[in-house]
């Protein structure tokens, strides 16, 4: 089973540079989180998301479109990257989900109802 690994948190307020010494220890975690997941046959996709500044939203309501610059919601929480991954169960898939070098944040993971295959 498909399931979507929907990756949260505050953003910071100034990103880690790649030239920061702590940059490429943070990206070996997650390097390694991928290979993981390349390895065990779970890796489907998945992408780091711009910064909330870069967000566009279409709101429709009654058929007509809005368009406001920003995300779909005001919080605090904003989401900042996701996976596509294959589990043979929610349990699984938490599993994996909890393997993330994450500090502070949240995992929302929920099964793919239907995803159209090449």
């Amino acid at each position: 089973m498909e399931y979507m690994l929907i990756l949260g948190s505050a953003e910071p307020r100034e990103p880690m540079a790649p030239t920061d010494p702590a940059f490429g220890e943070y990206m070996a975690g997650w390097f390694a989180f991928n290979q993981k997941l390349i390895d065990g046959g779970h890796w489907i996709g998945g992408a780091q998301l711009q910064p909330v500044a870069t967000a566009t939203t279409i709101k429709r309501v009654a058929g007509a479109d809005t368009i406001v610059d920003g995300p779909y919601a005001e919080t605090k929480e904003q989401f900042g990257g996701y996976y596509l991954i294959e589990a043979k169960d929610l349990d699984e898939a938490l599993a994996l989900a909890a393997l993330m070098p994450f500090e502070d944040a949240s995992i929302e993971v929920r099964p793919v109802a239907f995803r159209p295959q090449p």
